[in-house]
């Protein structure tokens, strides 16, 4: 049965931000609503013309017969500046300070709309990269990278510090942390990667970047390629870090245990070229 316009523009609309970066042909769409091509070419410059006034993201059409449309969503540089300058505020407040120098982040990371924010910022770096994977290790990091493989439309794979036996055979590599320069293991599922995979890392938050440095060395055993390394936050380490080019949202300049205070402001995400 045929559906009103109106209609069918909200329905087409929440399909394609249902299905980011999936090549969508004209024939799906005017077999789902009975429509002429026609009809779904003008509904598609309306959505189109939309999404890019609002921010939400690209619409890129494909021609040809096995052409169509395929949605890449992405955020504004201006949106996501002001949405990193917010997080930099809450990440500043007084009782997110731990024992240790610890900064709490749990209610952050547990936030679906905040989520949903960071993982469009991070995915919005490398909408002109081809991933196949999102990377992560147990377990904070695990709602971030959720949330970008979403964006990307790509799967995402957790590596684990103990072993699992519902994992089945796994690689493992040891690696030094960076903070306590001590002999870590992580391992990873055989099947959860595939070989010559282009794999984006993300984390939760990074010190020395010893446990990055551990996913690039586990990367390279499956014989895969790094695509580029995010972290939702990082601190003031002394020294050399382990890994040489990231990613940070945000950064946490300073921390007084005496005072208690925290100082946390914008990373490195808007720079041109990864920090180094």
């Amino acid at each position: 049965m045929k559906i009103r316009r109106s209609e069918r523009l909200i329905d087409m609309t929440y399909y394609l931000l249902d299905h980011p970066h999936k090549l969508i042909s004209l024939t799906y769409f005017a077999k789902r609503y009975e429509s002429a091509k026609s009809s779904i070419s003008e509904d598609l410059a309306i959505v189109k013309k939309t999404f890019q006034t609002r921010g939400t993201g690209v619409l890129n059409t494909i021609p040809g017969a096995a052409g169509g449309v395929i949605f890449i969503p992405v955020i504004t540089e201006e949106a996501a500046k002001e949405y990193i300058a917010a997080l930099s505020e809450r990440l500043s407040e007084q009782d997110r300070l731990l024992p240790g120098g610890y900064v709490y982040l749990s209610d952050l990371l547990g936030d679906p709309t905040l989520l949903r924010q960071i993982g469009r910022i991070i995915a919005s770096k490398y909408i002109d990269k081809e991933i196949d994977a999102v990377m992560t290790v147990a377990t904070k990091g695990v709602p971030i990278a959720q949330a970008v493989s979403y964006y990307l439309n790509v799967p995402f794979v957790i590596v684990r510090r103990d072993s699992k036996i519902t994992e089945g055979s796994t690689v493992s590599v040891n690696y030094v942390s960076g903070s306590s320069e001590r002999i870590e293991k992580m391992e990873l599922s055989k099947r959860s990667l595939k070989r010559g995979s282009r794999v984006l890392v993300v984390d939760d938050f990074m010190k020395g970047g010893g446990t990055i440095n551990g996913m690039q060395s586990l990367i390279e055993e499956f014989e895969a390629e790094l695509v580029g390394v995010t972290v939702f936050a990082e601190g003031n380490f002394k020294g050399k870090r382990a890994i040489a080019d990231y990613h940070s949202l945000l950064f946490v300049e300073s921390v007084d245990t005496q005072t208690k205070t925290i100082k946390v402001v914008p990373g490195n995400y808007f720079d041109e070229q990864p920090k180094k």
